[in-house]
């Protein structure tokens, strides 16, 4: 690990509202905070948003200033990334928004059923050839309905029309209802200051000329999921590995 991201974690580690379970732990002791992080960790009785794959924490810091009356929680397993919003969260005296370094398969173990309001999905990886880790599939959709309050929201902000596509069939064929569906936001809500919050990598996307689709739905709990069947166009621009999309960005 090089030395940048050990300081990284060295800085967390002191930080009040970063927290962080080994697995061994976990899985012997559970976590202290499940259903309890309004009175422990906020001090409050608001609602708890969750941002999974929050990578750099932008998303939550730029949540919790626009609501105060919110609770805010950005999760991620790559801590260096984190590192950037908690800073910035912590400087800034921030009192809603917390992180948790985990896995987005483990949440069960550290939110109680009921105890989340909204879960935000931020440009998640549309994981076009794995749909067990695609985090709009049926998996994690009900992990998503067992931990939201009744009627509560996911939302999904992404670049790639696949998992847009995806997402829009897993709402229709199981009957979710859905609250907004658009697949270019910023000519259909220029104005909303939720969804206005850009990331360094919207931004990229953007500056590509790509547009940016979005999705709100109710998820509540099920016991059983249809898994979409449809053939979608895969996202050209993700066809390559790491290194060739790469160069395929900067020839655009």
């Amino acid at each position: 690990m090089g030395k940048n991201k050990l300081k990284k974690f060295e800085e967390m580690a002191g930080f009040p509202h970063v927290f962080e379970y080994p697995y061994s732990v976990l899985m012997e002791k559970g976590c202290a905070l499940k259903g309890a992080w309004r009175a422990e960790v906020f001090g409050n009785d608001h609602p708890v948003v969750l941002e999974l794959g929050c990578g750099r924490g932008e998303y939550a810091a730029g949540l919790g200033r626009l609501f105060p009356e919110k609770n805010f929680v950005g999760i991620d397993i790559k801590g260096a990334r984190m590192w950037a919003g908690a800073r910035e969260s912590f400087e800034a005296g921030m009192t809603n928004v917390a992180f948790l370094r985990t896995h987005i398969e483990l949440l069960a173990h550290f939110f109680a059923p009921g105890e989340v309001s909204e879960i935000w999905l931020t440009f998640p990886d549309p994981q076009m050839k794995k749909a067990g880790k695609r985090l709009t599939g049926t998996r994690f959709m009900r992990l998503y309905g067992s931990l939201l309050e009744d009627g509560g929201w996911l939302h999904v902000k992404t670049d790639s029309m696949f998992l847009y596509t995806y997402t829009c069939e897993m709402i229709r064929v199981n009957r979710y209802a859905a609250l907004m569906q658009t697949d270019d936001l910023y000519r259909t809500l220029p104005a909303d200051g939720a969804l206005s919050i850009r990331t360094a990598y919207e931004r990229q996307w953007l500056a590509r000329g790509l547009t940016i689709k979005y999705v709100r739905f109710v998820c509540d709990a099920r016991d059983t999921l249809i898994e979409p069947d449809l053939e979608i166009a895969p996202d050209p621009y993700r066809s390559y590995g790491r290194s060739r999309r790469s160069e395929n960005i900067s020839a655009t």
